[in-house]
């Protein structure tokens, strides 16, 4: 039988959404998984997201912004809240991941293979994602000549082929639909629906999944612990 791949990303310890990906990813015969970093960061349930993945056939990982802030960035509420939620092992499991990774033909990365806080596919300078040039995209990638190159960050599910002929595969976010920020500049990245994302590959086909699950539970998690702007990005897909 073919195997099938489950690419995961941009968790932020969204419990109830990966519950219903993994449920979802199990009906499809998904054989093993990928997560592409910044799993558990986030004012829901770190340490139950980090408990399911654990009984998961998770082949290889990338770690992300968010997952380096919370091994060693400063103190802040949602972070030391995150920090205490966890405890010692979950954070030191962190702390192990790699910022890149390969797995044969498939390159794996949070942001771009050079940082974990720069997209590599969406320029944000007018406040809005739009796909970058082709050449912008390869210059990102430098040296790197994967046939495949998977990511995440942006939280937005996109599927771009180069010139090169390789091809970029961001999965979405599984918690996170929509968020705000201010670096580099200020910009919104949105999915306009609250379901979770993810995508799997069999041989080279790609399917993009929107899952639904209790996303009203998962906000009030984040309105109990003060972060209004995850509770409605995660209700809503929208930030305005």
């Amino acid at each position: 039988m073919d195997s099938v791949t489950a690419l995961l990303a941009d968790i932020h310890g969204n419990a109830w959404a990966l519950e219903a990906v993994l449920a979802d990813a199990a009906r499809r015969g998904v054989t093993e998984f990928i997560d592409l970093g910044d799993v558990l960061y986030g004012p829901l349930a770190p340490r139950r997201t980090y408990d399911l993945l654990q009984g998961i056939p998770l082949t290889a990982q990338v770690r992300g912004n968010q997952d380096r802030l919370i091994v060693s960035g400063p103190s802040a509420p949602t972070v030391d809240w995150v920090r205490q939620d966890l405890g010692p092992e979950p954070v030191a499991w962190l702390a192990s991941l790699p910022p890149l990774a390969t797995r044969g033909d498939r390159l794996l990365c949070h942001g771009t293979p050079a940082s974990d806080t720069a997209y590599l596919l969406e320029d944000v300078s007018t406040g809005r994602p739009v796909v970058r040039p082709d050449a912008a995209i390869q210059a990102l990638l430098g040296d790197f000549d994967s046939r495949w190159i998977l990511c995440g960050h942006s939280h937005v599910p996109r599927l771009v082929l180069l010139a090169s002929g390789q091809t970029v595969l961001n999965p979405g976010s599984v918690g996170l639909p929509a968020y705000d920020d201010d670096a580099p500049v200020p910009h919104f990245m949105e999915t306009f629906s609250p379901h979770a994302c993810y995508a799997t590959v069999e041989r080279d086909v790609v399917s993009f999944h929107r899952v639904p699950y209790d996303w009203t539970a998962a906000a009030g998690s984040a309105l109990d612990l003060g972060r209004p702007d995850w509770a409605r990005g995660i209700a809503t897909g929208r930030m305005e």
